[in-house]
Protein backbone atom coordinates (compact mmCIF):
# COMPACT_ATOMS: atom_id res chain seq x y z
CA UNK A 1 0.00 0.00 0.00
CA UNK A 2 1.38 3.51 -1.00
CA UNK A 3 1.60 6.07 2.30
CA UNK A 4 0.31 8.83 2.83
CA UNK A 5 3.78 10.93 2.44
CA UNK A 6 4.12 9.10 -1.04
CA UNK A 7 0.60 9.96 -1.89
CA UNK A 8 0.83 13.51 -1.01
CA UNK A 9 3.57 15.09 -3.88
CA UNK A 10 2.65 18.34 -4.03
CA UNK A 11 4.85 20.09 -0.88
CA UNK A 12 3.57 23.04 0.72
CA UNK A 13 5.80 23.58 3.92
CA UNK A 14 8.98 21.96 4.66
CA UNK A 15 7.99 20.44 8.23
CA UNK A 16 9.41 17.83 10.38
CA UNK A 17 8.06 15.58 13.22
CA UNK A 18 9.10 15.70 16.80
CA UNK A 19 9.72 11.57 17.56
CA UNK A 20 8.45 12.36 21.25
CA UNK A 21 4.77 12.30 19.55
CA UNK A 22 2.69 9.64 17.92
CA UNK A 23 3.81 7.05 15.98
CA UNK A 24 3.99 5.20 12.84
CA UNK A 25 0.74 2.97 12.61
CA UNK A 26 3.23 -0.23 11.90
CA UNK A 27 5.22 0.96 15.28
CA UNK A 28 2.19 0.88 17.61
CA UNK A 29 2.17 -1.17 20.69
CA UNK A 30 0.25 -4.22 20.35
CA UNK A 31 -2.58 -3.01 22.41
CA UNK A 32 -2.96 0.45 20.41
CA UNK A 33 -2.61 -1.95 17.10
CA UNK A 34 -5.62 -3.96 18.10
CA UNK A 35 -7.60 -0.72 19.44
CA UNK A 36 -6.86 0.89 16.23
CA UNK A 37 -7.21 -2.11 13.96
CA UNK A 38 -9.40 -4.15 11.28
CA UNK A 39 -9.69 -7.60 10.60
CA UNK A 40 -11.55 -8.99 7.15
CA UNK A 41 -13.19 -12.18 8.36
CA UNK A 42 -14.43 -15.01 6.57
CA UNK A 43 -17.67 -15.42 7.77
CA UNK A 44 -18.91 -18.78 8.13
CA UNK A 45 -22.43 -19.71 7.18
CA UNK A 46 -24.85 -19.82 10.10
CA UNK A 47 -23.96 -16.98 12.35
CA UNK A 48 -25.09 -13.46 11.65
CA UNK A 49 -22.76 -10.76 11.46
CA UNK A 50 -23.47 -9.55 14.88
CA UNK A 51 -22.59 -12.87 16.86
CA UNK A 52 -19.34 -13.02 14.56
CA UNK A 53 -18.48 -9.28 16.17
CA UNK A 54 -19.51 -10.94 19.39
CA UNK A 55 -16.95 -13.60 19.03
CA UNK A 56 -14.51 -11.27 17.77
CA UNK A 57 -14.65 -9.02 20.62
CA UNK A 58 -14.58 -12.59 22.76
CA UNK A 59 -11.29 -13.84 21.77
CA UNK A 60 -9.43 -10.01 21.59
CA UNK A 61 -11.06 -9.37 24.85
CA UNK A 62 -11.78 -6.01 23.62
CA UNK A 63 -15.37 -3.61 24.25
CA UNK A 64 -15.95 -2.23 21.04
CA UNK A 65 -16.20 -3.38 17.95
CA UNK A 66 -18.81 -2.85 14.87
CA UNK A 67 -18.99 -4.29 11.07
CA UNK A 68 -19.74 -2.92 7.98
CA UNK A 69 -22.50 -4.27 6.39
CA UNK A 70 -24.77 -7.21 7.68
CA UNK A 71 -24.88 -10.46 6.03
CA UNK A 72 -27.39 -13.11 6.50
CA UNK A 73 -26.50 -15.76 8.19
CA UNK A 74 -26.76 -18.16 4.81
CA UNK A 75 -23.85 -16.13 3.70
CA UNK A 76 -20.65 -16.39 3.52
CA UNK A 77 -17.91 -14.10 2.91
CA UNK A 78 -15.84 -10.70 3.31
CA UNK A 79 -17.12 -9.47 6.86
CA UNK A 80 -14.67 -6.21 7.53
CA UNK A 81 -14.55 -6.25 11.45
CA UNK A 82 -13.11 -2.36 12.90
CA UNK A 83 -12.18 -2.29 16.48
CA UNK A 84 -11.85 -0.20 19.21
CA UNK A 85 -11.08 3.04 17.70
CA UNK A 86 -11.64 2.02 14.55
CA UNK A 87 -15.60 2.41 14.69
CA UNK A 88 -15.59 5.71 13.49
CA UNK A 89 -14.44 4.59 9.99
CA UNK A 90 -17.82 2.72 9.46
CA UNK A 91 -19.13 5.43 7.66
CA UNK A 92 -16.17 6.54 5.64
CA UNK A 93 -16.11 3.15 2.97
CA UNK A 94 -17.71 3.10 -0.84
CA UNK A 95 -21.30 1.36 -0.33
CA UNK A 96 -19.90 -0.99 -2.84
CA UNK A 97 -20.39 -4.70 -2.92
CA UNK A 98 -19.46 -7.90 -4.81
CA UNK A 99 -20.86 -11.34 -4.79
CA UNK A 100 -20.52 -14.46 -5.95
CA UNK A 101 -23.73 -16.53 -6.84
CA UNK A 102 -25.53 -19.89 -7.59
CA UNK A 103 -28.91 -18.89 -9.28
CA UNK A 104 -31.44 -22.30 -9.46
CA UNK A 105 -33.46 -21.89 -12.76
CA UNK A 106 -36.90 -23.97 -11.95
CA UNK A 107 -36.64 -24.91 -16.04
CA UNK A 108 -33.62 -24.98 -18.71
CA UNK A 109 -33.14 -22.09 -20.74
CA UNK A 110 -31.16 -21.06 -23.82
CA UNK A 111 -27.86 -19.53 -22.37
CA UNK A 112 -27.84 -16.87 -25.54
CA UNK A 113 -31.58 -15.75 -23.59
CA UNK A 114 -29.99 -16.26 -19.94
CA UNK A 115 -27.26 -13.70 -20.80
CA UNK A 116 -29.19 -11.35 -22.48
CA UNK A 117 -31.91 -11.01 -19.75
CA UNK A 118 -29.45 -10.88 -17.26
CA UNK A 119 -27.84 -7.87 -18.93
CA UNK A 120 -31.42 -5.93 -18.54
CA UNK A 121 -30.80 -6.13 -14.77
CA UNK A 122 -27.51 -3.85 -14.93
CA UNK A 123 -27.94 -0.67 -14.13
CA UNK A 124 -30.80 1.11 -12.06
CA UNK A 125 -33.28 -1.66 -10.63
CA UNK A 126 -36.19 -1.14 -8.28
CA UNK A 127 -36.89 -3.81 -5.11
CA UNK A 128 -38.65 -4.38 -2.24
CA UNK A 129 -36.75 -6.12 0.67
CA UNK A 130 -37.90 -9.92 1.43
CA UNK A 131 -40.39 -10.72 4.70
CA UNK A 132 -37.63 -11.59 6.74
CA UNK A 133 -35.45 -8.68 6.08
CA UNK A 134 -34.73 -6.11 8.51
CA UNK A 135 -35.72 -2.98 6.97
CA UNK A 136 -38.56 -1.33 6.19
CA UNK A 137 -40.67 -3.49 3.00
CA UNK A 138 -41.01 0.03 0.85
CA UNK A 139 -39.80 -0.34 -2.99
CA UNK A 140 -36.09 0.97 -3.10
CA UNK A 141 -33.78 2.04 -5.97
CA UNK A 142 -30.66 0.50 -5.88
CA UNK A 143 -27.95 0.47 -8.67
CA UNK A 144 -26.08 -2.95 -10.23
CA UNK A 145 -22.85 -2.44 -11.46
CA UNK A 146 -22.18 -6.03 -13.89
CA UNK A 147 -23.56 -9.07 -13.82
CA UNK A 148 -21.06 -11.46 -14.70
CA UNK A 149 -22.19 -15.27 -15.84
CA UNK A 150 -19.70 -17.52 -15.27
CA UNK A 151 -20.93 -20.66 -15.59
CA UNK A 152 -24.04 -22.46 -16.44
CA UNK A 153 -24.76 -26.37 -15.80
CA UNK A 154 -28.01 -27.66 -16.61
CA UNK A 155 -29.96 -25.28 -14.59
CA UNK A 156 -27.75 -23.92 -11.94
CA UNK A 157 -26.60 -20.27 -12.86
CA UNK A 158 -22.64 -19.23 -11.18
CA UNK A 159 -22.64 -15.54 -11.66
CA UNK A 160 -20.61 -12.54 -9.97
CA UNK A 161 -22.57 -9.14 -9.37
CA UNK A 162 -21.17 -6.23 -8.30
CA UNK A 163 -24.04 -3.86 -6.88
CA UNK A 164 -24.73 -0.55 -4.55
CA UNK A 165 -24.84 -1.82 -0.96
CA UNK A 166 -28.51 -2.78 0.00
CA UNK A 167 -29.22 -4.81 -2.84
CA UNK A 168 -30.84 -7.87 -2.53
CA UNK A 169 -29.17 -10.63 -4.50
CA UNK A 170 -31.96 -13.14 -3.56
CA UNK A 171 -34.38 -10.85 -4.82
CA UNK A 172 -32.38 -10.21 -7.72
CA UNK A 173 -32.10 -13.98 -8.70
CA UNK A 174 -36.39 -14.26 -8.34
CA UNK A 175 -36.74 -11.23 -10.59
CA UNK A 176 -34.48 -12.91 -13.22
CA UNK A 177 -36.33 -15.82 -13.13
CA UNK A 178 -39.55 -14.20 -13.81
CA UNK A 179 -38.69 -12.27 -16.43
CA UNK A 180 -36.95 -15.30 -18.42
CA UNK A 181 -40.97 -16.98 -17.64
CA UNK A 182 -39.22 -19.78 -15.44
CA UNK A 183 -38.65 -18.77 -12.44
CA UNK A 184 -35.73 -18.72 -10.33
CA UNK A 185 -34.11 -17.99 -6.53
CA UNK A 186 -30.99 -18.34 -5.02
CA UNK A 187 -29.37 -20.75 -3.49
CA UNK A 188 -25.60 -20.02 -2.29
CA UNK A 189 -24.32 -16.89 -1.85
CA UNK A 190 -20.63 -15.41 -0.88
CA UNK A 191 -19.89 -11.82 -0.70
CA UNK A 192 -16.10 -11.32 -2.08
CA UNK A 193 -15.78 -7.20 -1.61
CA UNK A 194 -17.23 -4.79 0.29
CA UNK A 195 -15.89 -2.15 -0.77
CA UNK A 196 -12.47 -1.22 -0.51
CA UNK A 197 -11.95 -4.51 1.28
CA UNK A 198 -12.13 -8.17 -0.49
CA UNK A 199 -10.57 -11.60 0.19
CA UNK A 200 -6.71 -10.89 -0.15
CA UNK A 201 -6.77 -10.74 3.60
CA UNK A 202 -9.55 -12.81 5.10
CA UNK A 203 -8.81 -14.27 8.41
CA UNK A 204 -11.23 -17.09 9.89
CA UNK A 205 -12.27 -16.56 13.41
CA UNK A 206 -10.16 -20.21 14.64
CA UNK A 207 -6.78 -18.55 13.22
CA UNK A 208 -7.76 -15.28 15.24
CA UNK A 209 -8.05 -17.20 18.35
CA UNK A 210 -4.71 -18.90 17.69
CA UNK A 211 -3.20 -15.63 16.89
CA UNK A 212 -4.29 -14.63 20.01
CA UNK A 213 -3.06 -17.71 21.92
CA UNK A 214 0.23 -16.97 21.10
CA UNK A 215 0.46 -13.50 21.88
CA UNK A 216 -0.73 -14.89 25.16
CA UNK A 217 2.35 -16.49 25.05
CA UNK A 218 4.41 -13.97 24.06
CA UNK A 219 4.75 -14.11 20.44
CA UNK A 220 2.35 -11.32 18.69
CA UNK A 221 3.60 -11.67 15.01
CA UNK A 222 0.74 -13.32 13.63
CA UNK A 223 -1.88 -11.25 15.46
CA UNK A 224 -0.07 -8.80 13.92
CA UNK A 225 -0.46 -9.88 10.05
CA UNK A 226 -4.11 -10.46 10.96
CA UNK A 227 -5.19 -7.41 12.09
CA UNK A 228 -4.34 -4.28 10.13
CA UNK A 229 -3.74 -0.23 11.05
CA UNK A 230 -7.18 1.79 10.62
CA UNK A 231 -5.00 3.17 7.98
CA UNK A 232 -4.79 0.09 5.50
CA UNK A 233 -8.37 0.50 5.11
CA UNK A 234 -8.32 4.67 4.35
CA UNK A 235 -6.26 4.30 1.04
CA UNK A 236 -8.84 4.84 -1.47
CA UNK A 237 -9.97 8.32 -0.14
CA UNK A 238 -7.32 11.21 -1.21
CA UNK A 239 -5.21 12.47 1.84
CA UNK A 240 -3.58 15.93 3.36
CA UNK A 241 -0.69 15.83 5.30
CA UNK A 242 -0.56 18.07 8.44
CA UNK A 243 1.97 19.81 10.72
CA UNK A 244 2.54 18.39 14.45
CA UNK A 245 1.52 22.22 15.37
CA UNK A 246 -1.98 21.25 13.90
CA UNK A 247 -3.09 17.92 15.22
CA UNK A 248 -4.18 18.17 18.58
CA UNK A 249 -6.11 21.20 17.58
CA UNK A 250 -7.89 18.86 15.20
CA UNK A 251 -7.93 16.29 17.56
CA UNK A 252 -10.27 18.77 19.49
CA UNK A 253 -12.87 18.87 16.74
CA UNK A 254 -10.94 22.55 15.02
CA UNK A 255 -10.77 22.64 11.32
CA UNK A 256 -8.03 22.66 8.80
CA UNK A 257 -6.66 26.21 7.88
CA UNK A 258 -4.07 26.82 5.25
CA UNK A 259 -1.28 27.27 7.98
CA UNK A 260 -1.44 23.24 9.54
CA UNK A 261 -0.96 21.72 5.79
CA UNK A 262 2.32 20.31 5.18
CA UNK A 263 1.56 18.05 2.14
CA UNK A 264 -1.64 17.76 -0.29
CA UNK A 265 -2.26 15.04 -2.68
CA UNK A 266 -3.13 15.87 -6.36
CA UNK A 267 -6.92 15.51 -7.67
CA UNK A 268 -8.58 17.00 -4.46
CA UNK A 269 -11.40 18.97 -5.69
CA UNK A 270 -13.70 21.37 -3.38
CA UNK A 271 -16.37 18.61 -1.39
CA UNK A 272 -14.44 15.84 -1.51
CA UNK A 273 -13.86 13.77 1.55
CA UNK A 274 -10.62 13.63 2.95
CA UNK A 275 -8.26 12.08 5.34
CA UNK A 276 -5.92 14.34 7.25
CA UNK A 277 -2.68 12.15 8.45
CA UNK A 278 0.31 13.06 10.45
CA UNK A 279 3.67 13.46 9.23
CA UNK A 280 4.36 9.73 10.77
CA UNK A 281 1.28 7.98 8.65
CA UNK A 282 -1.18 8.47 11.42
CA UNK A 283 -5.22 9.12 10.46
CA UNK A 284 -6.10 11.94 12.70
CA UNK A 285 -9.71 12.61 10.95
CA UNK A 286 -11.83 12.77 7.94
CA UNK A 287 -13.39 16.14 6.30
CA UNK A 288 -15.00 17.94 3.37
CA UNK A 289 -12.27 19.81 0.91
CA UNK A 290 -13.42 23.23 1.05
CA UNK A 291 -10.50 24.27 -1.50
CA UNK A 292 -9.08 22.25 -4.42
CA UNK A 293 -5.62 20.99 -4.00
CA UNK A 294 -4.19 23.67 -6.43
CA UNK A 295 -5.70 26.62 -3.95
CA UNK A 296 -4.81 25.33 -0.86
CA UNK A 297 -1.29 24.86 -2.18
CA UNK A 298 -1.21 28.76 -3.08
CA UNK A 299 -3.34 29.46 0.19
CA UNK A 300 -1.60 31.57 3.04
CA UNK A 301 -5.05 31.67 5.75
CA UNK A 302 -8.64 30.37 5.57
CA UNK A 303 -10.71 27.02 5.97
CA UNK A 304 -9.04 24.33 3.60
CA UNK A 305 -11.22 21.44 5.33
CA UNK A 306 -14.02 21.22 7.45
CA UNK A 307 -13.74 18.17 10.24
CA UNK A 308 -16.23 15.82 9.68
CA UNK A 309 -15.02 12.80 12.44
CA UNK A 310 -11.66 12.78 14.76
CA UNK A 311 -10.23 9.11 14.92
CA UNK A 312 -7.44 10.55 16.92
CA UNK A 313 -7.53 10.98 20.69
CA UNK A 314 -6.41 14.39 21.77
CA UNK A 315 -2.82 14.64 23.97
CA UNK A 316 -1.01 12.25 21.46
CA UNK A 317 0.69 15.37 20.20
CA UNK A 318 1.63 18.89 21.86
CA UNK A 319 -0.37 21.48 22.19
CA UNK A 320 -0.75 24.22 19.71
CA UNK A 321 -3.18 26.44 21.71
CA UNK A 322 -3.41 29.37 23.15
CA UNK A 323 -6.06 31.14 25.19
CA UNK A 324 -7.26 34.57 24.11
CA UNK A 325 -10.45 36.19 25.73
CA UNK A 326 -11.91 32.92 27.27
CA UNK A 327 -11.62 31.14 23.75
CA UNK A 328 -9.18 28.32 22.67
CA UNK A 329 -6.93 29.77 19.34
CA UNK A 330 -5.07 26.82 17.49
CA UNK A 331 -1.20 28.98 16.34
CA UNK A 332 -0.97 26.99 14.02
CA UNK A 333 -3.91 27.37 12.26
CA UNK A 334 -3.56 31.40 11.65
CA UNK A 335 -6.33 31.32 14.63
Amino acid sequence: MEKPLERCKLGKSLSFTDSRYGCAPEARSIKEHIERGVVIIDKPAGPTSHEVVAWVKEILKINKAAHTGTLDPKVTGVLPVLLGTATKLATTFVSDKEYVCVMKLHREVAEDRLRKISKDFEGRIYQRPPLKSAVKRRVRRRTVHYIEIKEIEGKEVLMKVGCEAGTYIRMLCHHIGLALGVGAHMSQLRRTKSFPFDEVNLTRLQDLKDAYIFFEEGDECLLRELIMPMEYALGHLPCIIVKDSAVDAICHGADLNAPGISRIEEGINIDNRVILYTLKGEAVSIGKAKKSSEEMLGAEKGMCVKTEKVFMKPGIYMKGWRSKTNKEVNISRGG
